[in-house]
Formats: structure tokens, sequence, C-alpha cells
């Protein structure tokens, strides 16, 4: 009965099955772990760097909360009060409303002139102090109006006003 095929040869192992490529799989994985680290690595950099001060903060407390102070009040500056905000509570549009807000008030009375109490540090440790002061608008014919302010300032690279109550 012959097949047209030569019988198979006695003491031959069959052919090996292909080798499994785990050398492509082992680089995969180092890749996919390489690239984890490298995301995590420049977004916790991000989170850092984001929140860092630029420039130098006031030497005291009180002397942050005199400058914002003046630059709102007197100044009636937004970007000089934003420079002398915290990087955290920084809003620049927050901080031009206000100050816009203070020159509508003034504008609707004669010749307004604003005054503050030396700010009084309230409580102070190491990385943060509260300070208060009261703001006091006085017109040319004799209107008087006063604000208890509260501020929380921190420190970083200098002082820096974050919060007004």
């Amino acid at each position: 009965m012959p097949t047209g095929y030569p019988p198979a040869a006695p003491g031959f192992p069959p052919p090996a099955p292909p080798k499994k490529k785990r050398g492509v799989l082992i680089a995969a994985i180092a890749l996919a772990v390489v690239l984890v680290l490298c995301v995590g690595g420049g977004v916790a950099a991000f989170l850092t760097l984001s929140n860092v001060e630029t420039g130098e903060g006031a030497n005291e407390p009180a002397t942050a909360v005199d400058q914002f102070l003046t630059a709102v009040y007197k100044e009636q500056d937004a970007a000089k009060a934003a420079s002398l905000v915290c990087a955290s509570a920084r809003d620049d549009d927050k901080i031009a409303a206000k100050v816009a807000e203070v020159e509508k008030y003034a504008s609707a009375y004669q010749n307004p002139r604003f005054r503050w109490s030396a700010p009084k540090v309230d409580n102070r440790n190491a990385d943060r102090a509260t300070v208060s002061a009261k703001v006091t608008m006085t017109t040319s014919d004799e209107k008087v109006a006063e604000q208890e302010l509260r501020f929380t300032v921190v420190q970083k690279t200098g002082w820096w006003v974050c919060e007004v109550a």
C-alpha cells in the first residue's frame, strides 16, 4: 500500500513548536512601567511647581497686609494687589473685580479717602499668621464708613496674603 510519501524515519523527534516570544512581552511591560513612572513624575512636578511663589513676599505679616491694602484701596491697582497674594489663592479676575468694586464704591462719594489702622498680628506661627485691620473711608462731606478685615497670611518666600474675611 504505497501512498506516495516516504515512510517517516524512525528515531527522529517531531519538529519543535515555535518558541514563545518572551523578550517582546518583557520589553512591553518594561516600557509600560517606564511610561507610568514618567507620567506620574511629570504630574507630581507640575503640581509641586504650580504652587510656587514667584518673587519675594513681605518681611513681616503686617507689612504684607499693609502693602495689599495700599494696592487695593489707595492705588486701586489690581495687578499690584495680585502680586501680593499667595499662588494658591491668586485669581486675577476676582482680584480685579474687588478693586473695581472699591473704585465704584469710591466714585459714589465726594473726595473719598481710605486709611486703616496699623495691621495687628493676632496669631502667628512659623508659616501662618492672622492679621486684622480696620479700614476707614472718609469723604469731604464728613461721611465715614468702617470695615473690620481679617487676613490669613502665609510664609513661603516671604509673607503673602492668602485670604481676606
